[in-house]
C-alpha cells in the first residue's frame, strides 16, 4: 500500500508541475501578444511619423506663433508615445 500511495503523491506532483509550466506558457504567450500588437505598432509608427514631419516643419518655420504651435504639437506627440511605450526618436 506504501507504494501506491506514493505513486499517487508523484502523480499529483506531476499534474501540478504540467498545471505550472502551462500557466507559465500562457503567461509567456500573453506577453509575446501584447509585443506584437499590430494596431499598437501602426499606432506608434504613425506617431513617430507626424513627429519626424512637425520636426522638421519646426526647424524651417521663422513665425514665432507657428514655432508655439509646433512645439506644443510636439509635446503632445512624446506625451502619446510615452503612453504607448515608445521612445521619441
Amino acid at each position: 500500500m506504501a507504494d501506491a500511495g506514493e505513486g499517487l503523491i508523484d502523480a499529483q506532483n506531476r499534474i501540478q508541475e504540467r498545471m505550472d509550466e502551462r500557466q507559465e506558457e500562457r503567461a509567456r504567450r500573453a506577453n509575446q501578444k501584447a509585443d506584437h500588437d499590430p494596431e499598437r505598432i501602426r499606432r506608434t509608427e504613425s506617431l513617430r511619423l507626424a513627429y519626424t514631419e512637425l520636426s522638421r516643419q519646426l526647424a524651417s518655420t521663422a513665425h514665432t506663433a507657428r514655432k508655439q504651435q509646433l512645439t506644443s504639437a510636439l509635446a503632445e506627440l512624446e506625451k502619446q508615445l510615452k503612453a504607448l511605450g515608445a521612445r521619441v526618436h
